[in-house]
């Protein structure tokens, strides 16, 4: 999953939320001195993985790969996560309870607060998300668009996710329904990931 769902998926917790958001940043054990990170964001880092193994794992994320895969290849699982995130911002609040446009504030602010403890690509990178406010921007189409446009311009061959955007406009109802069925099954999965990691 994407940026959204990392965010909502650490459940309001500021240790947990920065390591989430840091995963992709941090290789090998997160525990590890060289790293100098709390057991909260170490545990943060260790849910990220576990969305991330879970995500590429489910049925129903596979099927979008497949359905994206003659345009993308290799970069398909992009497509479906930003495709994932568009469909958990415009039905946030009845899926999560919250108000879109309550978390997105909180969550930059914790960003925004806590930057020194981020990785130096993960504040750059989260520099960038607030200032272009990525998250609100994934309701729409041309967001998603110019998101996918984002990371074609930074992948080392060409991925096909400069127009992506029309496989989400030709399958929306299809990937929605991919979804709808995906979605519970990784918030039940990341409760128990939670309780197992002590959280």
């Amino acid at each position: 999953m994407n940026i959204l769902a990392h965010a909502y998926l650490s459940g309001r917790q500021t240790e947990l939320l920065l390591g989430n958001f840091s995963g992709d940043f941090i290789k090998g054990d997160p525990a590890s001195p060289r790293h100098n990170l709390t057991a909260g964001v170490v545990a943060g880092v260790r849910l990220h993985r576990a969305i991330d193994t879970f995500t590429d794992g489910h049925p129903d994320v596979a099927a979008v790969r497949d359905l994206l895969h003659p345009r993308c290849h290799k970069y398909a699982g992009a497509a479906v996560d930003i495709f994932f995130d568009h469909f958990l911002a415009i039905n946030f609040q009845s899926l999560t309870g919250e108000v879109l446009a309550e978390f997105i504030p909180y969550f930059y602010q914790t960003l925004q607060e806590n930057r020194f403890v981020l990785p130096p690509g993960a504040a750059r990178m989260a520099d960038y998300m607030i200032r272009q406010d990525w998250l609100t921007s994934y309701q729409f189409l041309d967001g998603i668009d110019r998101s996918l446009k984002g990371v074609s311009r930074r992948t080392a061959y060409p991925s096909g996710l400069d127009t992506a955007i029309e496989d989400l406009v030709t399958y929306y109802d299809l990937i929605a329904g991919h979804f709808a069925y995906f979605w519970p099954a990784l918030v039940e999965h990341c409760q128990q990931t939670r309780i197992a990691l002590i959280i």
